[in-house]
């Protein structure tokens, strides 16, 4: 064996070893962040998601799913950008209240009756909701580079 691949695979794993564990800590937290994110949507919406969805409810997880991606998307951009865990739980709770105040803007634009359209099934009602609650993820995603 090269005795200079020895040193490259050496400096490698030390690598490995010291930033491994640093990555891990912020994946588990983003994941933290998002599957508590999920539930306080799902706790403050006026909707039974998970008994909509177990009738087969396709607009309820429409809307549901624009809200685990409007969220995902500023989470996978902190994780992408920041070395802190501190700036991933902080900005973390900020994408999580930005989504949950563009679920009430979305839902006070759509036509009145719109949580009982979504509740019956009505496709075009969740349509709007999710593109919204996508929309809103990706810009604060660009907007939240930490400094």
């Amino acid at each position: 064996m090269n005795p200079d691949s020895t040193t490259s695979f050496s400096v490698v794993l030390d690598a490995l070893g010291r930033g491994l564990p640093n990555l891990l800590l912020q994946f588990v937290v983003t994941l933290a962040l998002l599957g508590v994110g999920i539930l306080i949507y799902m706790a403050v919406t006026p909707f039974r998601e998970r008994e909509l969805l177990r009738n087969g409810n396709v607009a309820a997880a429409i809307v549901l799913g624009g809200a685990v991606l409007g969220l995902a998307v500023p989470l996978a951009a902190l994780l992408a950008t920041s070395g802190r865990v501190l700036d991933i739980l902080v900005w973390g709770v900020v994408a999580l209240v930005l989504q949950l105040v563009t679920f009430g803007v979305a839902s006070s634009v759509l036509p009145r009756g719109a949580r009982a359209m979504i509740e019956a099934g009505n496709v075009a009602a969740a349509i709007p909701v999710f593109a919204a609650q996508l929309a809103v993820g990706l810009l604060n995603a660009a907007a939240m580079v930490p400094a």
